[in-house]
């Protein structure tokens, strides 16, 4: 009997979920009680894994490529490669909401009446960079403070290299490690389909048939803008400098992309997204360097719902945006994007720094957050998306010089 593959099981899950989340909407209580608790288990366990994972990838990939040159320079090609999808994302996120906006059916916002005040965090661009660097070992390690992560996994793998033979003893307990990793994520990887399914259930219990009028245009013009970036940017990086088919990859990718949606963690798939690219030809060395890099700092899903929230409740609001408020928003969403945590939620908290930097009433985060769980499934989606298709363009173009 042919074996049900991943992707299958998956699809299956999903829908199963749907169909439980309707036949259970009258009790939320038990699905809340006894199911929601054995998805939590199961996301505890990959967010577990996460940072082994990345510390151990990193430090790996710098080990087999045994040229901290090459190493620079597939750092600084990936880097740029983010940078520019996260434009076209940023203004892709402003621009499509400010043309549509006349058209949808806005919530009228009374700010006088509106409760609930967030806190905004104030960080400056050198206060992010700072924070990059960590001041002790084990803090990043325990808090999943994945940026500090990657700075740690870069600085023993680059001087596990350098010091030759004298290092051979780490490099060997690394690689170990590196393996030992890999195994544990197959145990975990093995339970997907029961995660799946009792992480999307209460989902759907809670917000299905709920989500109406304004709530549903601001999903609609979230997941228009998200097609659009995925159908135009995505598809011509992999076909003009990947050399490969946008239809094959994104048949590629389908399995890595409905655990995204279901899961809403793009740190969490990691481990599906390395499988993916490794079948459509990516090195294994390369994709894990990238994706772990990516799934830190390139959160292009983030940055295209930063912009469509700013403009969308700001119509709300009755504030008519300036350019400079325009370029407040894209300049904050930029940074808030590459510092936003790839766990379920993470975004909102940024979220509230965006809307401060442009004038927006910061309270409008509580109105955001009742349908930001249903939008961080497909903000997830475009992040690992847009972390693969870097895998692919860094194949082509410097997997033979590797």
């Amino acid at each position: 009997m042919k074996k049900v593959s991943l992707t299958a099981q998956i699809g299956i899950a999903l829908l199963l979920a749907v169909l439980a989340g309707v036949l259970l909407a009258n009790h939320a209580d038990f699905v809340n009680g006894y199911i929601q608790p054995i998805g939590i288990i199961f996301l505890n366990l990959l967010k577990f894994i996460v940072v082994p994972l990345v510390l151990f990838s990193i430090m790996a990939g710098i080990l087999s490529m045994n040229d901290i040159s090459k190493v620079g320079k597939l750092g600084l090609r990936a880097v740029l490669y983010f940078m520019v999808t996260t434009l076209f994302a940023v203004t892709l996120g402003l621009v499509v909401p400010t043309l549509v906006k006349g058209f949808l059916p806005l919530i009228h916002i009374n700010m006088e009446t509106t409760v609930g005040s967030i806190a905004v965090p104030h960080q400056s661009v050198m206060d992010q960079l700072v924070d990059m660097f960590p001041n002790n070992i084990l803090t990043p390690l325990s808090s999943m403070a994945m940026m500090q992560v990657i700075v740690i996994a870069l600085f023993f793998g680059i001087a596990m290299v350098h010091v030759g033979e004298k290092g051979e003893m780490a490099r060997k307990v690394t690689l170990s490690f590196n393996d030992v990793v890999g195994k544990i994520l197959e145990y975990i990887m093995a339970l997907a389909p029961i995660g799946v399914f009792c992480m999307l259930t209460p989902v759907v219990v809670d917000n299905g048939p709920a989500v109406l009028g304004s709530y549903a245009a601001l999903l609609a013009l979230a997941y228009l803008c998200f097609a659009l970036h995925a159908g135009i940017i995505y598809s011509s990086a992999v076909a003009l400098l990947g050399g490969l088919s946008p239809l094959k990859f994104f048949k590629g990718m389908q399995s890595a992309m409905l655990f995204a949606f279901s899961s809403d963690s793009s740190v969490a798939t990691l481990p599906y997204t390395m499988q993916c690219t490794e079948k459509l030809g990516v090195n294994k060395d390369i994709g894990r360097f990238v994706l772990s890099l990516g799934a830190t700092i390139n959160m292009d899903g983030v940055a295209i719902y930063l912009g469509v929230a700013s403009v969308f409740m700001a119509a709300c609001c009755g504030i008519d945006l300036t350019l400079s408020q325009y370029m407040a928003i894209a300049f904050a969403s930029t940074v808030a994007s590459i510092g936003t945590p790839g766990i379920p939620g993470g975004s909102l908290a940024l979220m509230a720094m965006v809307f401060a930097s442009a004038g927006i009433p910061v309270e409008c985060v509580a109105v955001a957050a009742g349908i930001d769980r249903i939008i961080d499934m497909g903000r997830t989606v475009m992040s690992v998306t847009g972390d693969a298709s870097c895998a692919i363009v860094m194949q082509k173009r410097m997997g033979d010089k590797l």
